[in-house]
């Protein structure tokens, strides 16, 4: 982290806050303080379907209401106290196509999640002159609202975030279709490129604009992940590249990616399923990325156990890795690693107790 200055972050459940930044610091660098960091939620936790105390025409008037759902943030958040590296992180959202309803495709508004429901390009001739940003508009505003709204009641509470950004061939994905795309890559990868330029473009100065704001209320860099930074994080990910080879990954992909993390200070990439890990010696090549995200799926991917020789050569390559751990695979987990240098557990837990024991046997790794 050279060159960045950390600042004092106080926050009445998470007194150690700065002690897990050390963590989370030495994390990055594939280093260990004391112990290997522990952030006591399972990926995508936020994400579970919940029961409200209150009732609206529309799902998406409920994911549009900025005051109850802020309000509900901090009233789930309470006055327990976060052990270990569970930072308290509210983060703006309205779903992973967030981006790219700012460029005109139509959200469709689920319980959990929301989604980018029909393409809107289909020729590109006619259409994609008139695929435009839209910082006017009311997807774009509403996450401007819900920052503003959750920076008025945040101070020693809790961080706020940023949204979830998907740009580059992801959103072109979202735009044009996944079917129309993978044909395209055959018939005209020429308008893909193209296209992902497009997405592209207004990205890093969307970025900057929430930063700026962020940073001006003191707040560290924070995403989804709930992994904070001191510097601008960002999570870098190509999910539609499980579909594609590692020679139109390393063409139309990577060029992309380079670019987006050589801007931030800390990137983890987030690897979503084995698919995508056959780009993974492409993935581990882009600079300034310094940690993996390990999404290893359900049913026969699971356990974790049979990912290890797989971790290992992320570690072996020099990055850091975060991934879920079932409490049942813990001791055999850490009996498979010599030592806990770069590894970032996520554990799905809500007793204190068991919390603590949890990170006593962390400690003896």
């Amino acid at each position: 982290m050279a060159g960045i200055k950390p600042w004092n972050v106080e926050l009445e459940n998470m007194p150690h806050f700065m002690k897990s930044m050390e963590r989370i610091n030495a994390w990055y660098e594939g280093e260990v303080v004391d112990r290997a960091p522990i952030r006591f939620s399972q990926h995508n936790a936020d994400f579970n379907s919940k029961e409200y105390n209150k009732t609206w025409l529309t799902l998406k008037d409920r994911w549009m209401d900025v005051e109850f759902v802020v309000n509900d943030y901090v009233r789930r958040l309470g006055k327990k106290s976060l052990l270990a590296e569970t930072f308290p992180v509210f983060f703006p959202n309205l779903g992973p196509n967030w981006y790219v309803g700012c460029f005109g495709a139509p959200i469709k508004w689920g319980e959990v999640t929301s989604w980018a429901e029909d393409p809107v390009i289909g020729d590109y001739d006619e259409d994609m002159s008139r695929v435009s940003f839209d910082r006017d508009g009311e997807l774009y505003r509403k996450i401007d609202e819900f920052t503003d709204y959750a920076l008025s009641v945040c101070k020693g509470k809790f961080i706020v975030g940023y949204t979830d950004y998907h740009p580059g061939i992801d959103a072109a994905v979202a735009l044009r279709g996944t079917q129309n795309i993978l044909m395209d890559l055959i018939d005209q990868p020429e308008r893909v490129e193209e296209l992902i330029a497009i997405c592209e473009k207004p990205f890093f100065e969307v970025y900057d604009y929430f930063d700026a704001k962020l940073k001006a209320e003191g707040q560290p860099s924070a995403t989804w992940m709930t992994v904070p930074s001191f510097g601008k994080q960002f999570i870098p990910s190509a999910d539609f590249s499980a579909m594609i080879s590692t020679a139109d990954f390393d063409r139309l992909i990577y060029p992309v990616l380079e670019k987006e993390c050589k801007y931030f200070t800390h990137n983890i990439f987030h690897i979503d399923g084995k698919y995508v890990k056959n780009h993974t010696g492409s993935i581990l090549s882009l600079p300034n990325v310094h940690a993996i995200q390990w999404v290893q799926g359900v049913g026969n991917d699971e356990p974790i156990m049979q990912w290890v020789p797989y971790l290992k050569s992320i570690l072996q390559a020099g990055k850091s890795i975060i991934i879920d751990l079932k409490k049942s695979e813990l001791e055999s987990f850490i009996n498979a690693f010599d030592k806990p240098d770069g590894i970032m557990l996520c554990i799905a837990s809500d007793d204190t107790e068991e919390q603590k024991a949890i990170i006593k046997r962390v400690e003896r790794w």
